[in-house]
C-alpha cells in the first residue's frame, strides 16, 4: 500500500485488526421485511463443504463468492439478500425478502431461497427462526390494543415481548418452535431507521443462538450430578478411614488416585462446554441489554422471560463445574496428607532399621575388639615361645642363659610392640578411610 508520508512499515496483521471492527456487520435492510435465521453446528470436514456449497450458490446468480479465509458473508440474489457467519462451533445464515405479504409468517423468506440448494447445507440445525417486520398499520396494533390478537401469529401461545431501541420497535415472540419447524419474532415497526431494523433482528437472532447454545452444558450437568455425587460419597469413605488406626495406607491411596483420575477426567472432558456457557451466556445477556428493552403492560419483557429460565439451568452449570473443581482439590488435599502420613511410616521404619543397623555395627566392634585383645594375647604367645625356643638353642650352645627366664622376660616388651604396632594399623586405617 502506498504512503503520503514516510512512515515504517506495516506490521503484517495491521488492517485485519483494523478492520476487524467492521467484521460481521448488521445488514441495511428495506421495510417492511421478512428474515429467517438457520444456525447449524458443523464438524471440520463439514465446514469445508459448507464453503463450497456457498460458493456453489454464488456461482448459480453469478455473483463473487467469499474469499477462501472469509468467516463472514453477504450478498443480493435476484429475490432475496443472504448474509453467513461462520463462528467456532457453528454457522449461521439469515435470509431476507422484501416483497409484502398478507401475514407476516405466511411467506417466509426462505420460500425464496432455491430449494434444492437449502436441502444440501452441511450440518445439524440447531436453532431456526423466522422473523417479520411490519409496519403497525398493517396488523392494525397500538400500544393500547388487547394483545391477545397478537397471539394468533403465534398458534394462539403466550406471547411475550417490550418496545426496543429507544420505543423504535416492539417485539413480540412466545419463544416455542411451531409446526413448521421454526420459531418466531413479530418486529412492529414505529420508527425504525433501516440500519436500526437490521440490527435489531441480529440481536434478536444472536439471542436465540447464545441462548441455545449455552444451554448445551444443561443436559451434561444433570447427567453429570449422580457421578458428583459419587465422588463426593466415596472421597467421603476415604477420609473417614484415614482416621482409623488400623486402616489400609497403601489401599487408601490407591483409592484416591484412581478417585482423582475420575475426577480429572470428567473435568478435562467437560471443561470446554462449561467455560463455553459461561460465555454464551454473558453474550445473551449483552444483547438483551443491547435492546434496550422498554415494558408493555400486561407481558413479560425478552429479558425476564429469558433470564428467569436461562439463569437457573446456567447456575445449575457452574455450580457442577465449580464443585468438580472442589472434589479436584479436595482429593488433591487428601492425597497429600495421606502420603504424608505414609512418608512418616517410611522414616520411622527407616529410623528404627538405621537403629538396628548402628546397633549390630556396635555389636560387631565390640566382638572385633575383643577378637583383636584375644589375638594380641595369642601373637604375644607364639612370640615369647618362638624366644625361648632361640633361648634354649643358645643355652645348647653353651651359653649361659636361662630359657625360661629369657621367654618370661620377653612377654611386656612383645606386648608393648604388638600394642605400639596396632595403633599405628588403626591409624593408617582411620586416614585411609578419611
Amino acid at each position: 500500500m502506498t504512503t503520503l508520508f514516510p512512515i515504517p512499515q506495516n506490521h503484517p496483521q495491521r488492517f485485519v485488526l483494523h478492520n476487524e471492527v467492521h467484521a460481521r456487520a448488521s445488514s441495511i435492510l428495506s421495510l417492511p421485511v421478512r428474515a429467517s435465521y438457520l444456525a447449524l453446528s458443523l464438524s471440520s470436514e463439514e465446514k469445508n463443504l459448507e464453503r463450497q456449497h456457498l460458493i456453489a450458490l454464488c456461482e448459480r446468480f453469478g455473483t463473487t463468492p467469499p474469499d477462501q479465509d472469509a468467516d463472514h458473508f453477504s450478498t443480493q440474489f435476484d429475490s432475496f439478500q443472504m448474509s453467513w457467519e461462520q463462528h467456532g462451533e457453528f454457522s449461521a445464515y439469515t435470509f431476507y425478502a422484501y416483497d409484502a405479504t398478507q401475514a407476516p409468517f405466511s411467506e417466509p423468506a426462505l420460500k425464496k431461497v432455491p430449494v434444492d440448494w437449502l436441502s444440501q447445507i452441511s450440518g445439524k440445525v440447531i436453532v431456526a427462526a423466522h422473523a417479520s417486520v411490519v409496519s403497525a398499520t398493517e396488523i392494525n396494533y397500538s400500544d393500547e390494543m388487547d394483545l391477545s390478537p397478537l397471539s394468533t401469529y403465534f398458534s394462539n401461545n403466550p406471547i411475550v415481548g417490550s418496545k426496543v431501541s429507544g420505543g423504535a420497535a416492539s417485539v413480540f415472540t412466545d419463544f416455542r418452535i411451531h409446526g413448521d419447524g421454526f420459531s418466531r419474532f413479530l418486529v412492529v415497526n414505529h420508527t425504525l431507521k433501516t440500519a436500526q431494523a437490521g440490527r435489531l433482528l441480529h440481536r434478536l437472532f444472536d439471542i436465540e443462538i447464545y441462548r441455545v447454545m449455552a444451554l448445551l452444558a444443561f443436559p451434561i450437568a444433570r447427567k453429570l450430578y449422580p457421578e458428583l455425587k459419587k465422588a463426593d460419597r466415596q472421597l467421603y469413605t476415604i477420609t473417614n478411614s484415614m482416621t482409623q488406626p488400623d486402616n489400609d495406607d497403601a489401599k487408601l491411596l490407591d483409592e484416591l488416585t484412581a478417585l482423582a483420575a475420575e475426577v480429572e477426567n470428567h473435568i478435562s472432558t467437560h471443561h470446554f462446554r462449561f467455560a463455553a456457557a459461561s460465555a454464551y451466556y454473558q453474550l445473551v445477556g449483552q444483547r438483551l441489554e443491547d435492546l434496550r428493552e422498554m415494558r408493555i403492560q400486561g407481558i413479560q419483557t425478552l429479558g425476564e422471560f429469558t433470564k428467569r429460565r436461562l439463569e437457573p439451568a446456567m447456575n445449575t452449570c457452574n455450580s457442577t463445574s465449580h464443585r468438580f473443581t472442589l472434589i479436584s482439590e479436595r482429593v488433591s488435599n487428601a492425597s497429600q496428607l495421606l502420603r504424608t502420613k505414609v512418608d512418616i511410616l517410611i522414616e520411622r521404619q527407616n529410623q528404627a532399621l538405621l537403629s538396628s543397623m548402628a546397633l549390630r555395627a556396635k555389636m560387631q566392634l565390640r566382638m572385633q575388639q575383643m577378637v583383636e585383645g584375644i589375638s594380641m594375647v595369642a601373637i604375644t604367645y607364639y612370640a615369647a615361645s618362638l624366644v625361648g625356643k632361640i633361648a634354649e638353642a643358645l643355652h645348647g650352645f653353651g651359653w649361659e642363659v636361662n630359657p625360661e627366664i629369657v621367654e618370661g622376660g620377653s612377654i611386656p616388651f612383645i606386648l608393648v610392640i604388638i600394642a605400639i604396632s596396632a595403633k599405628r594399623i588403626h591409624k593408617i586405617i582411620e586416614n585411609t578411610t578419611d
